[in-house]
C-alpha cells in the first residue's frame, strides 16, 4: 500500500516541492553570516543598518522591530539599534536582506 502511494505522482511532486524548501531554508542559512560585516569592539548589543535591493516598506520595519529599536530608514536601508549580536544572522537571514553593517556615529 505505501509503495503504491509513494510511486503516484503526487508523491513525487510533494517530495520536490519538500527537498525545494528544505535546499531554500539551509541556502538561506548559509548565505547568512556572509551578509554582515565586521564589527568592532566587543558590546552584546550593537547599532546596525540593514540594506535591501528595494525601499524598506512596513512589513520589513515591523519585522527588524523585533530585534531592536528602529531608528529611521534612508533609501534603501534600515538603522536598527540596540540589537543583540547573537541576533544579527537571523537578522540577514531573509532573501531581501542584502548586507547588515554597523551604522556609523551620528547616524
Amino acid at each position: 500500500m505505501w509503495k503504491d502511494a509513494l510511486r503516484s505522482r503526487k508523491a513525487h511532486i510533494l517530495m520536490a516541492a519538500a527537498a525545494g524548501y528544505l535546499a531554500w531554508q539551509l541556502w538561506l542559512t548559509i548565505a547568512a553570516p556572509q551578509k554582515i560585516a565586521n564589527f568592532a569592539g566587543g558590546s552584546d548589543k550593537v547599532n546596525i543598518l540593514v540594506v535591501l535591493p528595494f525601499e524598506p516598506e512596513r512589513f520589513h520595519v515591523q519585522l527588524l522591530q523585533t530585534y531592536g529599536r528602529v531608528s529611521g530608514t534612508q533609501e534603501k536601508s534600515v538603522e536598527v539599534r540596540g540589537v543583540k549580536r547573537a541576533d544579527l544572522t537571523t537578522v540577514a537571514r531573509p532573501y531581501w536582506v542584502t548586507r547588515v553593517e554597523p551604522l556609523q556615529p551620528g547616524g
